[in-house]
């Protein structure tokens, strides 16, 4: 155990050397040492920074427009096209739905030539990244009831897939993608 010599006469009668115990003091050091970390790290976080940064893009620095949208809308008589920029809407098309049916390897493939001409004159009127260079694809959001059979639903993503535009590839050729990145909305 540890204690504190505190010294003695040589003749008294009476021990003059007692044991203090430590550990309760060092207990309460290591409570106090822990108390002051706490409320260091408290006070580091809650200050608030008062200098002059302005959130925003740096001056000269161009602010960047959301892109358009094309969302394609499978309604019971049609498709509707609508281009949104941020909710507002753009343009609206209709298209009336005529399905054509091929036999390839003994199945009917539906196909709506219609959609694929209505979806190419939309995305060469109001698209977004047409440059060879430019990497990203312009967003078509797909809009279907859970009751389009599977057919349907795959011959209206072959329409949107006819669409095509250039990509410049890393090793300098050029080879064409589909011009639209398709996603299916989410209710």
């Amino acid at each position: 155990m540890a204690g504190v010599d505190v010294g003695g006469a040589g003749g008294s009668k009476r021990a003059t050397n007692s044991d203090i115990n430590m550990i309760p003091f060092i207990d309460l050091l290591m409570c106090t040492i822990a108390f002051l970390l706490i409320t260091a790290v408290w006070v580091t976080n809650s200050r608030i920074p008062a200098d002059a940064q302005v959130p925003g893009p740096e001056r000269g620095d161009r602010i960047p427009q959301p892109e358009r949208m094309l969302h394609l809308d499978v309604v019971e008589d049609g498709f509707k096209l609508t281009w949104k920029r941020e909710g507002a809407v753009l343009s609206e098309t209709f298209v009336p739905r005529a399905p054509i049916e091929v036999a390839h390897a003994g199945e009917k493939i539906v196909r709506y030539p219609e959609l694929a001409r209505a979806l190419e004159k939309e995305w060469k009127q109001y698209r977004e990244h047409f440059d060879a260079a430019d990497r990203k694809q312009d967003q078509l959001v797909l809009h279907t009831d859970d009751r389009v059979p599977f057919r349907e639903l795959v011959a209206v993503l072959d329409a949107a897939n006819t669409t095509h535009r250039p990509l410049r590839t890393g090793d300098g050729r050029q080879r064409d993608v589909a011009a639209f990145n398709t996603t299916f909305a989410v209710r």
